[in-house]
């Protein structure tokens, strides 16, 4: 199972927006604060939280600090999930055959009684 500070990183909304900012490319500091309206300060507790969890990983550029995201711990929890979503679309596959056996065809007059 996906480690508990896995789930706990990702709890919070805001880690979430930066995970999704990551999800497009490495980021400095400084883009993620803009992109996220937050103070440096907020922000930079948000990626120690994000970092000490696995999920992204940060490299000196000269004077900027630049974050990546680390895909093993997100194929970590996709895989955790995995069965999970086979259960929803097995669910989902047979509402949609019900659906299409019981629909009325839109061609089709109804009779009101």
């Amino acid at each position: 199972m996906a480690d508990a500070s896995l789930w706990t990183a990702l709890a919070d909304p805001h880690r979430r927006a930066i995970v999704a900012l990551l999800l497009e490319r490495p980021r400095p500091v400084g883009e993620i604060v803009e992109a996220c309206g937050l103070s440096q300060p907020s922000t930079s507790k948000h990626l120690k939280v994000l970092r000490e969890a696995g999920l992204v990983q940060v490299r000196q550029d000269a004077q900027r600090r630049v974050y990546a995201l680390d895909p093993a711990p997100i194929a970590e929890l996709d895989a955790w999930l995995a069965p999970y979503r086979r259960l929803w679309n097995t669910s989902l596959d047979r509402l949609g055959r019900r659906l299409d056996e019981t629909s009325v065809d839109p061609e089709e007059p109804t009779t009101k009684g």
